[in-house]
């Protein structure tokens, strides 16, 4: 399943520029990921410092 941002999200960016899939893009108060373009690969996950990158 695709990843999701929780809105724990704080906006700082770091998800968008570790996405290889460019499918993070920044929405109104938070990042969003488009699931048509998540590859499922985590690496938003791994790199997010409030852990808001979520499997949907």
């Amino acid at each position: 399943m695709a990843y999701a941002i929780s809105d724990d999200c704080i906006a700082c960016g770091a998800c968008a520029a570790e996405c290889p899939c460019e499918a993070i893009s920044e929405g109104d108060g938070k990042y969003v990921i488009d699931a048509d373009a998540c590859s499922e690969c985590g690496a938003c996950a791994d790199v997010c410092p409030v852990d808001a990158p979520k499997q949907a």
